[in-house]
């Protein structure tokens, strides 16, 4: 038979809840049990606990409120629950576009015509000179180049 009975007010010494007394309530496993009291509800190795001659009459896994009444009732100060007020979150607002406005209307197109229509304009009066010039020239013989550039040989 344990040491560590239900009921068993003992003092941990080790973890964030060191020196803070506590009563088991359960034989969990081998060398774990559940404590409850100054400390929080939890299972703990035994190692980590240190008996006191104190048992108190308590039922297995008893609630929180019973081990609260009977702690307080000795004069250890039971660790109690704050549990924070729970707020909603705001929910997140996605901005909307307004369909019925009409962006304006870029002239774009319009800048491309009039840049197209003024590179063509240099071009075809560049064909047109070379028409007159060929006018002008005297015919060239069926054998020399049409380009103009002879090979010299």
């Amino acid at each position: 038979m344990s040491i560590y009975n239900i009921g068993r007010v003992c003092v941990k010494i080790a973890g964030r809840d060191a020196g803070k007394k506590c009563v088991v309530l359960s034989n969990v496993e081998g060398n774990l049990v559940l404590v409850d009291g100054e400390t929080r509800r939890k299972n703990v190795n035994i190692k980590h606990l240190e008996p006191t001659e104190k048992v108190i009459e308590i039922s297995e896994n008893a609630e929180h409120s019973e081990v609260d009444k009977i702690l307080s009732e000795l004069g250890f100060n039971v660790w109690n629950r704050k549990s924070k007020p729970t707020t909603e979150r705001p929910k997140q607002v996605r901005k909307v576009k307004d369909k019925t406005e009409k962006k304006p209307v870029k002239k774009v197109a319009k800048k491309k015509e009039d840049k197209i229509s003024k590179k063509e304009e240099p071009k075809s009066e560049v064909k047109e000179n070379i028409k007159e010039a060929t006018k002008n020239e005297p015919a060239q013989n069926k054998n020399s180049d049409p380009t103009g550039l002879e090979k010299k040989e």
